[in-house]
């Protein structure tokens, strides 16, 4: 098995899903989950690029977020699109970052993203709410590369 399909079960992989289907019920915002082994790059540039890889770039709000693992660099990072960034604080994304961190220096890495996305959702509410119109513009499914 890769570094990647070792860091999470299937039954771990499924609650992750289940908390961004839980936190897109707090707001409209898009988020997914990105598990790689290896990055050349440093977290937050390579973050960069598979957020634009995988089309997170064309919500309609420009309210995507990405929680991107790097396995074997044991690196974590969270961006938001421009939507976002354009209404949030400098410092929004830092205490989302630091509880999930905190879950990975343990070990605890499903914990880690569902507590961390379950926060983002909440957090994204006051800026971007649900609405009862409100469609489901990206995967929940976990992308790995």
């Amino acid at each position: 098995m890769s570094l990647t399909e070792d860091f999470l079960t299937p039954e771990d992989e499924k609650e992750i899903v289940h908390a961004i289907s839980l936190a897109e019920k707090n707001t409209s915002g898009e988020i997914r989950v990105h598990i790689e082994a290896h990055a050349e790059k440093p977290p937050l540039e390579r973050a960069k690029e598979v957020f634009h890889a995988l089309g997170m770039d064309a919500t309609q709000a420009k309210n995507g977020v990405l929680f991107h693992v790097g396995v074997q660099d044991h690196s974590f990072a969270i961006i938001g699109d421009k939507g976002i960034d354009d209404l949030v604080e400098d410092d929004f994304w830092d205490c989302t970052k630091d509880l999930v961190i905190g879950h990975f220096k343990n070990k605890e890495y499903k914990e880690g993203l569902v507590n961390g996305i379950l926060k983002a959702g909440e957090r994204l509410k006051k800026y971007f709410p649900y609405e009862n119109d409100d469609t489901n513009e990206l995967s929940n499914e976990i992308s790995k590369g």
